[in-house]
This record gives C-alpha cells, structure tokens and sequence, in this order.
C-alpha cells in the first residue's frame, strides 16, 4: 500500500494546482524478516560481556524470544539482559557456552537467528557448590498479609557454585518478566506493590545449578481494609498479686483484620508524674509508655502480646492497660497488680541518727586510732618490764664461782675459768705460783690498779727425776718442779 500526500499552496489561483510531494511511504504486512545479515558464530572470553543481535523487523512489531539449549531465557538470569535489538551477556562464564536462539514472532509468524557461542578461556570449576539461601534470617515470616494498596517484598538470596538461577513462580505457574519487574538487574527479591486481592497466593522461588536445586515457598494474602477497630478477645489482662521481689506477667490477646499495634502502658499517680520523663493522656489519667516485646500471631487470626514483671516492687503496683490499634481505631482494657510487702526484717542502723551524719572515713578512723594509741602504750609499758640493773662486782664473783663449779670434770682438772673475754689467756703459762704472787704484791703496793682475781681451785706439783750419764764416767741427776694450776 502506498501513500501520497499532497499539499495546496494558498496562493495559487483557482484552476491551477501545486503539488508537492512530502513523503512517500511504502508499507507491507507480513512476518518478521530478518534486517542485516549477522555472524552465527560468536567468541567471548571468560569475565567480558557480549552482545547477540536481533536485527528483526516487522507490521505489527514482533514478539522476541531468547532460548539457551532449549531453555527460555528470562528475568530470573541475572546476567542476561534482554534488549530490544539482542541480548546481553554480563561476566561471561565457562557454562554460557552453547547454542542461542533469537525467536521474532507476529501474526503473521515467525523468524529465528541462530548463534553458536564459544567461550574461550574456558575451564573446569575447582569445586562445585549446589545453591544455599546466604540471608535465612530475611525469609522466616513465610506468611504474610497485607492489606489492599500496600507493599510486600519477597527475599531469595542465594549463592552456589556456579553461579545459580532463579525463577518466580505464583502457584506453580511461572512468573513472566512483566510480574517479576522487567529489567531489573537484583532478581533475589520479588516486589509486589500496590497490591489487590488477586495477588493473594503461593510465591515460590526456584534456585538452581549444576550441582542441585533448592526453593521457598511465601504465603501472601491480601485483604480489604478493614472496616473495625481491634477487639479484645477473652478475660486477659486481668488482677495480679505477686510478692515482693516475685515475677509475673500480664496478657492481651487482640483480634483484628490485620496486623495491630499492641502497647502497653501503667497510670501514674499524682505523687508519681516527677519520675517521669514524659507522660501520656488518656481519659482522665497520664500514664506512661513501657516497652512492649514482639506481637505474636495465631493460627485463629488473633494477635497475642505479653508484658513481663520482674523483681517486683512498691512502686510497680498500679493500674495497667493493654491497647490494640489498626488504622480503624483502638481498644482498651486495664488491670490492677498488686505487690505484697516485704517480709524481710529492716536492716537495724549499727549508728545513732546523728553520728550516721558524719563521713564514714570519720566513724572508722576514731576507733581505729584509740585502738592504735593503746597498743602503742602497752607495748611501750611491756618493754620497760624486761630491763634489769647490771649485777654488782661480788654478785659477778660469785657468779663466777658457781659457773666454776658447774664446769665439766676435763674443765676443772685443768683448774680453768671461763674466760670473760676473746683477748684473756689461758691459765696454763711459764709463770709460777710465787712469780704470780709478788707480782700482785707490787700492784698492790704501788697503788695500781689489780687485774680481776683469778680463781685456783687446785695446784698440783709434778717431780720429774732425770739421770744422765757421761763418756767420762760421771752421773748427772736433776729434777723438773711443774706448777699446775
């Protein structure tokens, strides 16, 4: 089919015509035709990226669909990246290697180029992991319900060896790239926004290598806005008595269309508002906020949260209440604790009122120092017992004397004293007994002073005879006189 426009200058006269030609073009319905000519064979190395063109064209546009080995190529290929005119390979591995198809496809049918990729460089895994989620703690909440319009996002991540796939499926049906989000580049995370009951279902993520296959399975259920604020449901929270010092706790069990907030809060007396940093109203009364642990939810669709008392005291008695919000409105219901008192008896002051006044370095250290000022006195007066006057010079004789009678048997034989000092000598010497007595006569006349008396008890007189004979006939005979003492 062909086109002609014309255009009519407004200035031309009646009868005559200017034409001109603006744009002629030709058009054909048909299949999909390939456009360029292209190299079926195509080389990469390990680590660069490649590019597979799809020169098609087409009335009406057609439809592109890629195929490696057999097997669709779509969003969950991290590192494949369909484009309008090819497809895109990122980091290329050694197992990208293979034959790839480029299917163009309209009403009138369809066309397909063929590639044969090489990998160069290509080598075998050191070692060969299957596929483990890398963050389990992100995918323990496997149920969720979200209300209609919100947001909820699904988390997959996972690793391997070599580097695995993933696929969504929404009920055991595969997950086109339009659902999955087209393009995205992270494809471990599934996005549902804007939600409405339909998206209600089993989302299961597929993980997959050479090596094995893991999955996990989400539960989501959309609801409709909720038209009620929560109720709260049975008799709790109810009174409580507990001991001094004792643990108990309080419970509140909501039921709302959706997730509620459940927070507990304690009255605050008029005595009491200056303990506070900051307080709410609610009637006629503050309270303040306490720290709330995790809801829980139950299989019958109710909400149940618990407030735990520890080491209970006076001033933990009081009015508590348990509120449940929703975006519809809150409900509340209050209990009373009651702490018994103390049954221990009251430690006693050891110190009058007024002395607990004074510092305690002060109250220790004056009974320390009386303590010290006595000690000191006694030993002081204990000393002063043991020193005795030194003994007179006839005492000292006749100490001497009796030390001379307990002498052993050898010591009085040889007529000794106990020397009173290093430097005496012996009582054995040349000096007789007559020399011994003259020379104290002349201290004495003299008017010198006298050597202490020495004591002899005995004096024994040893005769030797000794005879000797000479060559010429005569006899020698003399004696040695020995004075002992």
């Amino acid at each position: 089919v062909s086109l002609l426009w014309f255009c009519l200058d407004k200035n031309t006269t009646l009868g005559q015509l200017q034409m001109n030609i603006l744009l002629i073009y030709w058009c054909k319905d048909g299949p999909p035709r390939v456009s360029e000519k292209v190299a079926h064979r195509q080389t990469a190395r390990i680590g660069t990226a490649i590019k597979l063109p799809c020169p098609v064209e087409g009335d009406p546009p057609p439809l592109i669909m890629w195929t490696k080995d057999g097997r669709n190529i779509h969003s969950g290929w991290i590192r494949f990246r369909i484009l309008r005119m090819g497809l895109k390979i990122k980091e290329v591995e050694a197992d990208d290697t293979g034959t790839y198809i480029c299917k163009a496809t309209n009403g009138f049918g369809s066309v397909n180029i063929n590639y044969t990729l090489i990998v160069i460089g290509e080598c075998r895994w050191s070692s060969v992991l299957r596929p483990r989620f890398t963050q389990p703690a992100k995918m323990r909440k496997r149920v969720i319900a979200r209300p209609v319009g919100s947001s909820v996002r699904l988390k997959c991540t996972a690793s391997g060896n070599p580097r695995p796939d993933i696929v969504w499926l929404k009920d055991d049906r595969l997950l086109s790239e339009q659902e999955v989000g087209e393009g995205r580049q992270k494809k471990w995370t599934l996005s549902l926004k804007n939600l409405k009951p339909e998206h209600s279902g089993r989302y299961t993520c597929r993980v997959s290598n050479r090596a094995g296959e893991i999955n996990a399975t989400y539960k989501v259920e959309v609801i409709q806005r909720t038209n009620s604020k929560p109720i709260l449901t049975g008799t709790h929270p109810v009174n409580t008595t507990v001991d001094y010092g004792g643990t108990t706790s309080f419970q509140c069990k909501v039921r709302s269309d959706v997730k509620p907030v459940i927070q507990w809060l304690k009255r605050v007396e008029s005595n009491e508002e200056s303990r506070y940093n900051s307080t709410i109203e609610v009637g006629d009364h503050q309270f303040v906020v306490l720290p709330t642990a995790e809801v829980w939810s139950r299989p019958d669709g109710s909400y149940l949260n618990k407030l735990l008392i520890t080491r209970a005291k006076e001033e933990d008695a009081g009015m508590y209440i348990c509120l449940g919000a929703n975006t519809m409105g809150y409900s509340f219901r209050s209990a009373f604790l009651t702490v018994l008192p103390d049954t221990k008896p009251p430690i006693t002051a050891m110190f009058s009122p007024a002395s607990s006044s004074l510092p305690w370095p002060v109250i220790i250290g004056i009974p320390a120092g009386i303590v010290f000022i006595f000690g000191t006195v006694l030993l002081w007066f204990c000393q002063s017992r043991k020193h005795c006057p030194p003994p007179s010079a006839p005492a000292a004789t006749a100490q001497v004397l009796q030390s001379s009678h307990r002498l052993p048997y050898r010591e009085r034989d040889r007529g000794c004293a106990p020397p009173s000092s290093s430097t005496e000598k012996d009582c054995m010497s040349s000096m007789n007994y007559e020399e011994y007595l003259a020379q104290q006569q002349l201290l004495l006349s003299q008017g010198g002073p006298t050597l202490p008396p020495k004591i002899y008890p005995k004096i024994y007189t040893d005769i030797h005879t000794h005879t000797h004979s000479h060559v010429d006939g005569k006899v020698h005979q003399h004696q040695h006189i020995h004075f002992q003492c």
